[in-house]
């Protein structure tokens, strides 16, 4: 479970560099650009669609998790709209309060308890 905390803290220490520079560099207007790469039916687009259904799956296991209660719901929202720099924060938080138990952090404990 260390190595795994580990590499999650290295992808939010990477990607939040990274889009501090793309943000400084190009603004941080995403949604239009994000958006328009789909409508044009390029690679460019389905990237952003696959991510996209990545981020919904993502969203929808985090509210599961949480039994679709209104604070699942709501991190479900934020998970689908923060992507990894929601859900590796997410994952390190309920890595520590599951003491490292993975059934426990897949299917929360409610889940894991039947």
């Amino acid at each position: 479970m260390s190595l795994f905390r580990i590499y999650l803290v290295l992808l939010i220490v990477g990607l939040g560099a990274y889009t501090l520079v793309v943000g400084s560099n190009h603004g941080w207007n995403l949604l239009p650009i994000f958006f328009s790469n789909i409508t044009s039916v390029d690679w460019q687009g389905q990237f952003n669609l696959d991510f996209m259904t990545f981020l919904s799956l993502s969203a929808l296991w985090v509210a599961w998790r949480h039994q679709f209660s209104a604070a699942g719901c709501l991190l479900g929202v934020i998970a689908f709209f923060g992507g990894m720099m929601f859900l590796a924060p997410y994952l390190i938080w309920a890595s520590f309060r599951t003491n490292g138990s993975v059934g426990e952090l897949l299917v929360g404990a409610n889940q894991a308890s039947k």
